[in-house]
């Protein structure tokens, strides 16, 4: 019975050792296929405007609550200790440092990832992609490349707008309902948040976040089953995997990023 489990186990360690190596290659390819599709430049801003454009009406709707409500709960939780001029401060380095890169990611990832996912998967059980490799067309550099070029430009613009239209939210219920001083929530950010520390780490991590989330879905999308079945299953697994990672990968860039003063 031990050599039986060890067996299995064995075999489940391989297995999933030879998932990493093809995604490993695959992302070698498509990474090789960059320079290509980047003399496609009409094609990379056609997917910047499918996946970018329009995913803007759920950031932003997502900002402004998250600004809101980001707003009011601090605020509560500052005046009681007389704290309450440094609000414009804490949502600032909240939504440009955290919130705004994660939430975005996660959003794109239900969005535009799920999107991508499917139009693959169903150009590959339409038989869309075996036809053009038919007549000689590289796949990736013509379909998948543009793509990925799309997702990393799209995102960081995303994270822009929702930290944007958050801090508009906080103004709104901070100055506007709550009666906090506008001059005070405006000139504390301007000496206390640092464009390159703050809102370029940010920038970075929302375009970490948008590779992730654009190859997870790229990857589903072309390695799933030509069935109805195994595109909703892939579809299903870019949501999980692109959200697990995004959440890996922003401790360790926040604990690379803010570990030193």
């Amino acid at each position: 019975m031990a050599v039986n489990w060890l067996a299995r186990l064995g075999a489940i360690a391989l297995e999933q050792f030879r998932g990493w190596g093809h995604a490993a290659f695959f992302l070698a390819e498509l990474l090789a296929s960059l320079p290509a599709a980047l003399r496609r430049l009409w094609l990379v801003v056609a997917q910047v405007h499918a996946i970018g454009n329009r995913s803007l009406v759920i950031i932003m709707a997502s900002g402004l609550a998250v600004g809101f409500v980001l707003a009011l709960q601090m605020y509560y939780a500052l005046v009681t200790y007389g704290a309450a001029e440094s609000l414009g401060l804490i949502v600032n380095l909240a939504l440009v440092r955290e919130l705004g890169p994660v939430v975005t990611g996660l959003l794109f990832a239900g969005r535009a990832g799920t999107s991508l996912t499917a139009e693959i998967g169903l150009m590959k059980a339409g038989e869309q992609l075996a036809a053009m490799e038919l007549m000689a067309i590289d796949t990736k550099e013509r379909v998948l490349a543009p793509r990925l070029i799309g997702g990393i430009l799209s995102m960081p613009i995303l994270a822009i707008l929702f930290s944007a239209i958050g801090i508009l939210g906080a103004y709104v219920v901070a100055v506007l309902l709550i009666g906090v001083d506008a001059g005070n929530f405006w000139s504390i950010m301007q000496t206390q948040v640092d464009v390159w520390r703050d809102v370029g780490n940010g920038l970075v991590k929302a375009t970490v976040f948008g590779a992730i989330c654009t190859y997870v879905a790229l990857y589903q999308g072309h390695e799933t089953e030509a069935t109805p079945e195994g595109v909703a299953y892939a579809t299903t697994r870019t949501v999980v995997i692109s959200s697990l990672w995004i959440l890996g990968m922003d401790f360790i860039l926040t604990a690379l990023m803010f570990s030193t003063p």
